[in-house]
Formats: structure tokens, C-alpha cells, sequence
């Protein structure tokens, strides 16, 4: 099995994302993480989508279908020695007055943020890739979790260059 990050961009309108993990459904794939919001163009939207493929269900099929939509404007796999990839987590942790000075190191050590702060409980916002973000919960885990959120990935290229460039000009043509 194997992890494959793909940035999809799409026109902003209702339907579209139910659209494309329709497809990913029927053709019998598990979406591992999904992520969606608007980009520097407000009429378009990037739906970053990790899924963990079985090597007997090629992900070229569905990439060939998912260009067939209408709303979609391009597709790009980003590989990961060539993207940037990040999460977002926010964890609540047990805390009283001996082990939140522990809890506080161990914020520290990770580069993340202590964002709120009660007699019982410490909340925490970490970013960064998965391996890290999961270093940082084993960590955290003998103080005791008691509530956790995580976003699915986000990505972008490295460099210069940007998917939305042509795809606007492409949106602006069928306009």
C-alpha cells in the first residue's frame, strides 16, 4: 500500500467536493485525509486529498476521471520530496500544578503553541508533518488526553512555481 498526496483545484461551487469523493468511493478507495478551502482566487478552491492505494487499484483511473468533471480545473500528485506538507492539531491536556511545567517542556521542544490554559487542562496547537505531530501525542499521552482535533494535510509545490496560474486563465476562457 502506498500514501499518494494529490492537490485537486476545482471551481468554487456547491456539489463539487461531493462529486469527487463520490468517485473515490465507487472505485473502492479510502480517503486517508481530506482538506478544502479557497486559494489566492476566490472562484477557485484546492482540495488536498491523501489515499492510500492497493496496488491492484491504480490511482491513474481515478485521476483520468476525476479530470472528466466538469468543475475540476487540474490535478497534481505532489510528490513528497517535493512538496510541502503540514497538519494542524489541537489537544487538550490533563494538567495540574506538578506536571504542567513537563507539559509546557515538551510544548516547547515541538515549537508548538500552548493556546489556552485552565486549573485542569492545558490546550495545545502544533503544526507540522504527521511523524512529528504523532512524536508529540506520544509525548503527551501519560499526562492524559482528554480531547484532540487534527486537519487532514494541507500541501503546496516547492518553488516558484503555482498550479492556480494557468488553471485561472483556463477558468477565465470558459467564462
Amino acid at each position: 500500500m502506498s500514501k499518494h498526496t494529490l492537490s485537486v483545484l476545482v471551481e468554487n461551487k456547491p456539489g463539487v467536493l461531493a462529486r469527487i469523493t463520490a468517485l473515490f468511493s465507487r472505485r473502492g478507495f479510502n480517503i486517508d485525509s481530506l482538506a478544502v478551502g479557497t486559494t489566492e482566487h476566490p472562484e477557485i478552491s484546492r482540495i488536498t486529498i491523501v489515499v492510500n492505494v492497493i496496488d491492484e487499484l491504480p490511482l491513474e483511473q481515478v485521476t483520468k476521471q476525476l479530470n472528466k468533471l466538469v468543475n475540476v480545473l487540474k490535478i497534481v500528485e505532489l510528490e513528497p520530496s517535493a512538496a510541502v506538507q503540514r497538519e494542524l492539531v489541537l489537544v487538550k491536556v490533563r494538567a495540574d500544578n506538578e506536571s504542567r511545567s513537563k507539559i509546557v517542556e515538551i510544548v516547547q521542544l515541538f515549537r508548538a503553541k500552548t493556546v489556552d490554559v485552565s486549573p485542569e487542562a492545558v490546550t495545545i496547537e502544533a503544526t507540522g508533518g504527521a511523524d512529528k505531530l504523532e512524536a508529540m501525542l506520544k509525548m503527551l499521552e501519560p499526562f492524559g488526553i482528554k480531547e484532540l482535533v487534527q486537519s487532514g494535510t494541507i500541501a503546496i509545490g516547492r518553488g516558484a512555481r503555482s498550479i492556480t496560474d494557468r488553471s485561472l486563465r483556463a477558468l477565465d476562457r470558459s467564462a
